[in-house]
């Protein structure tokens, strides 16, 4: 009786947030009196769309081809946007990711500098798309009792119904009427419909997917996943956090939707905000002890994480990488709920992880985290605010002007220390569901912070060492090595170290490049070890053999007008690298990180643009930044 207690006093108090955010903070008034459209997934002007061109006529491309994307991003339909008096839905998004400007709930437009490749609206599966319903007298739900509720009576009658509404989804005790499966399948094939009608293979791709919205019944840990499918072949209803909270369940899942030849993966996110849940070290989620049969479950069936998004970077945390220079970017270590609570370092963090999994590999014989990264946006206003100087918040009226960016709420304790990150970037065949999906799976992936930084990254034996100058060096990359996101090839003799050829190339609209730099992790004595080694370095500069660093370039920005150095940086880095404390019987993992030159941060450009001080929580300036999927090095025998 406490906890419940204690938990609808923190729902009051969430609801009183929701309210003031709104505007509506008067006695009597609820969002229900702000403007609901109708769910807008088949709008009039979606079915203008013609159907995508065949497949026959799509161009591709045997040495892949660089694709920027979103995996993670949320609509009206979702309920925490909703309630943020988000009023746009996933044909919004579709345009805004084509480069269309849409409706912010600032009253401005907000657009892209430049359309995006591939989209997936990923909207909570728990009340997927119900309430605007609930909101709208002319839908079918109008005559349901807790619509009825939410919309008529006193305002405090209304906001006690809205607060049973949210108090159902975190005790995880849905209300029937609205998870009927024939109302669940509706609302579900209304989304594949819509990815069906903007899916324009070869140009511009829509997959299907959903946010498996879980927080282990846990109050303010995060331990969501997305949920992607290759094609439009989906099961009739997503499965939600109210089928189950435990991540085990959500995998069988799709276990089973393979079985029934339904092709799916799950992406984890946030792994920052799990307090040291995503990446357990020696019991699952549900208390048994890590083993072999996790490890094996879990790779099927989460082959990627997201590095980095609007709620942080998930990369390292200084007091995992202490020798890291760059290991303290965009953190943010409060969990969700906006009461300050720092979470736990360990097992929250994806180079750890990495770490972890050679630990267990070498005690017990598996490894749960083989995975690659992406990046994502997880923007909750049909868009992805991933660039500094165009950065329009995360969630509605939480966040969605520069005065409210600089305080916080129920949702975080400090908005300005979220990030305007990131993109999914991925090696595909060509620009369609199947070859996207296929790069996922086989997490030849990469992250960036925002920019489109192309990088590549092949780990091999015996490649020439003139690679980099003939004109077929990728077609030889990948004929005798490993792309990111496997293994290095077997060989018999290693004696001499693997070789990693390293490409980045700078995004035309961002800053130069300064840095490329190779991490590598690996166990000795049972302990964990790490080593930045910078490869590449800008300027005609070189990297330093006793601490591999490269020197200062020299660029700079001006924080009163946010200019960059322009006669600093590269706009092309690449080197072959070998590694110079290789040992052959230590297994490894390699990644490589890409260093822009400094540029201002968003809150910066808030500044600048409307006369308020710098904020004293975040750095006025950052380095934007790419990651690449791991190569694994595995010894034989």
């Amino acid at each position: 009786m406490h906890e419940s207690r204690v938990y609808r006093t923190r729902l009051s108090a969430i609801m009183f947030a929701l309210l003031t955010l709104a505007g509506c903070d008067q006695p009597g008034c609820t969002p229900s009196e702000h403007p609901v459209p109708k769910l807008v997934a088949l709008s009039a002007s979606a079915a203008e769309e013609q159907p995508a061109p065949v497949h026959s006529a799509v161009p591709r491309y045997p040495e892949h081809i660089a694709l920027f994307g979103e995996l993670h991003v949320h609509t009206m339909n979702s309920p925490d946007a909703f309630m943020m008096n988000v009023r746009v839905g996933p044909e919004e998004a579709y345009r805004y990711a084509r480069g269309e400007a849409i409706a912010h709930v600032s009253g401005d437009k907000v657009q892209l500098s430049q359309p995006l490749d591939f989209l997936a609206v990923t909207d909570h599966s728990e009340y997927m798309g119900i309430l605007p319903q609930l909101f709208d007298p002319d839908s079918e739900l109008a005559s349901l009792e807790v619509a009825q509720a939410l919309t008529s009576g006193d305002g405090a009658a209304r906001q006690e119904a809205l607060l049973g509404v949210l108090m159902t989804m975190g005790a995880g005790t849905p209300i029937p009427s609205l998870v009927e499966p024939e109302l669940r399948y509706g609302i579900w094939q209304e989304y594949v419909q819509l990815a069906e009608r903007f899916y324009r293979p070869g140009e511009f791709t829509t997959l299907v997917g959903y946010e498996w919205t879980s927080s282990g019944a846990l109050d303010e840990v995060n331990l969501h996943r997305n949920v992607i499918f290759r094609s439009s072949n989906v099961p009739d209803k997503p499965f939600s956090s109210f089928d189950s909270v435990d991540p085990r369940d959500l995998w069988q899942w799709l276990d089973q939707q393979r079985e029934a030849g339904i092709e799916a993966l799950a992406i984890s996110h946030n792994s920052n905000l799990s307090n040291g849940l995503m990446f357990p070290d020696s019991v699952a989620f549900d208390g048994a002890p890590l083993d072999a049969g996790y490890a094996e479950l879990r790779q099927r069936n989460e082959p990627l994480v997201e590095i980095t998004q609007i709620k942080g970077s998930s990369e390292t945390h200084p007091l995992l990488s202490p020798n890291d220079e760059w290991a303290g970017f965009e953190i943010l270590g409060d969990l969700l709920g906006g009461r300050g609570t720092v979470g736990e370092v360990r097992g929250s963090y994806v180079r750890d992880a990495w770490l972890t999994g050679l630990q267990l590999e070498a005690a017990a014989g598996f490894n749960p985290y083989r995975f690659g990264v992406i990046g994502a946006s997880d923007g909750h206003n049909a868009s992805s605010p991933v660039e500094e100087d165009n950065y329009h918040g995360k969630i509605g009226v939480a966040d969605g002007t520069p005065e409210q960016r600089r305080g916080g709420s129920f949702i975080n304790k400090e908005h300005v220390k979220y990030s305007a990150s990131g993109l999914a970037g991925v090696w595909a065949e060509s620009n369609t569901r199947e070859a996207i999906f296929d790069a996922l799976a086989r997490r030849e992936v990469f992250a960036t912070s925002g920019p489109r930084i192309k990088v590549r990254f092949f780990g091999g034996w015996e490649w020439p060492e003139d690679i980099l100058e003939r004109h077929d060096a990728v077609s030889l990359a990948y004929a005798g090595g490993a792309a990111m996101g496997a293994d290095l090839p077997d060989r018999n003799d290693v004696a001499a170290a693997p070789q990693f050829l390293v490409w980045a190339m700078k995004d035309p609209a961002s800053a130069w490049l300064q840095r490329v730099q190779v991490i590598k992790g690996w166990v000795e004595e049972g302990e964990t070890q790490e080593q930045v080694y910078d490869v590449a370095c800008s300027d005609g500069l070189e990297p330093d053999p006793a601490s591999h660093r490269c020197p200062d370039n020299g660029a700079r920005v001006s924080l009163t007008t946010c200019d960059i150095s322009r006669d600093k940086g590269a706009t092309e880095l690449h080197t072959l690298w070998r590694d110079p404390d290789f040992k052959p019987e230590q297994a490894a993992f390699y990644y490589v990180r890409v260093l822009e030159n400094p540029t201002c941060r968003w809150s910066t450009w808030d500044s600048l643009r409307t006369g308020l001080p710098l904020s004293e929580s975040v750095p006025p300036t950052l380095q934007e930044r790419a990651y690449t999927s791991p190569i694994w090095y595995r010894p034989r025998g």
